[in-house]
This record gives structure tokens, C-alpha cells and sequence, in this order.
């Protein structure tokens, strides 16, 4: 039986520098203009979504993003067992219309990470976010993760790596070869980049 009103769903998958994650992209958007990330079961709950992604027993975490869903597995399963049975349960989820986040969950705390420049933020500050905003953001997206800043201080930037940039082997190399080296050239107050996991 063919369903009218709605539209037909594809999902195909993109590899992510981080073996442990695979990036699942939509021709839908997912969660326009902003990200969130599920680092575990019972952070899911604003998320209808996640919380059925982790039902499925080697999900480890979720991570939603424009058009794209990037999800950790465990590290005893094979990538080529699931992506079939994942992409058919996307598909059939997003074709029914059913939510992928409810805003009203989400609790906001004060110290959450953001890269939006604020008004009380330093000079020093709002380079390092336009920086991130600007330069690392696009790149990180495309490997299916992100990277919010969470602290600034004494030269230190605290930045908070989520989706496929958490616990991939590799995100390390990044922060520092890439990420601390460009802000140390654009922004000489910078003196160390470090990562903080949720």
C-alpha cells in the first residue's frame, strides 16, 4: 500500500574519523539550526528519538544535528550488522512524522556550552567563539560531531567535544595540532586548548 502525505525518507551513512561512530544523514531536517547531544540513556529523555535509538542494545550514544543523527556503538559490534537494521528503523520513524525533540525537556543549565557570543563575554572570549563559530565548525560538522566552548581562563580554553569528536582517537590530534595551533596564531592570549567530556 503506497502512504500519501508524506514524504519518502532516505538515509544514507558517512564515516566518521571516530571508528566507534557513524554518521546517518536524512533528506530531512532533523533539528534545524542547532545540535544536541546524548552521551547516555538517561540524558535521552528530551529526545523521543534517542530514547528509542537506545533501546537497540549496542547504541552507546546519540548525537542530533541539522539533517544528520551520529551514533556511538559498542565496541564488540560490527558497523556492517547494524547500519541495515538502523537505517530501516530511521527511516520508518522519520517517515511517520514522529518527533526527534521535544524543546520544552531540554533543561538549560547555566554553565552549558555555547559558542553564541553573549554580551558579558570578555574580548578575549568572543574572539574564541567567532573563532570556533567560523573555522571549526564547519569541519567538525562534516565528520558528524561538534565542539562548544565551555571556559576561558588565564590562557586555558576549556572546549567540550561532542557526537563523533567524543572519544574518537583522533579528536586529540585535532584539538591540539589544529585547533590550539590556529587560535595560539589568531588570538595571542590563548596559550593552551584542553577538552572537558560531559
Amino acid at each position: 500500500m503506497i502512504k500519501t502525505g508524506n514524504p519518502i525518507i532516505s538515509i544514507y551513512t558517512e564515516m566518521t574519523p571516530n571508528p566507534e561512530t557513524m554518521k546517518f544523514v536524512a533528506n530531512k531536517l532533523l533539528y534545524p539550526g542547532k545540535h544536541i547531544d546524548f552521551p547516555d540513556e538517561a540524558s535521552a529523555k528530551p529526545s523521543p528519538l534517542a530514547v528509542e535509538l537506545f533501546s537497540f542494545p549496542f547504541i552507546r550514544g546519540v548525537f542530533v544535528m541539522a539533517n544528520f543523527i551520529t551514533l556511538t556503538k559498542t565496541p564488540d559490534t560490527d558497523w556492517n550488522d547494524i547500519i541495515p537494521t538502523i537505517k530501516a528503523f530511521l527511516k520508518e520513524y522519520l517517515e511517520d512524522n514522529r518527533p526527534v525533540i521535544n524543546e520544552e525537556e531540554i533543561v538549560v543549565t547555566k554553565a552549558a556550552a555555547s559558542n553564541e557570543v553573549s554580551a558579558d563575554d570578555t574580548d578575549v572570549v568572543k574572539r574564541i567563539k567567532e573563532l570556533l563559530e567560523n573555522y571549526v565548525k564547519p569541519a567538525v560538522e562534516m565528520d558528524g560531531g561538534a565542539i562548544q566552548f565551555k571556559d576561558y581562563d588565564d590562557g586555558t580554553v576549556t572546549l567540550m567535544l561532542q557526537g563523533s569528536c567524543s572519544g574518537c582517537p583522533s579528536s586529540m590530534i585535532t584539538l591540539k595540532a589544529g585547533i590550539e595551533g590556529m587560535m595560539k596564531r589568531m588570538i595571542p592570549e590563548v596559550k593552551e586548548v584542553v577538552a572537558e567530556t560531559e
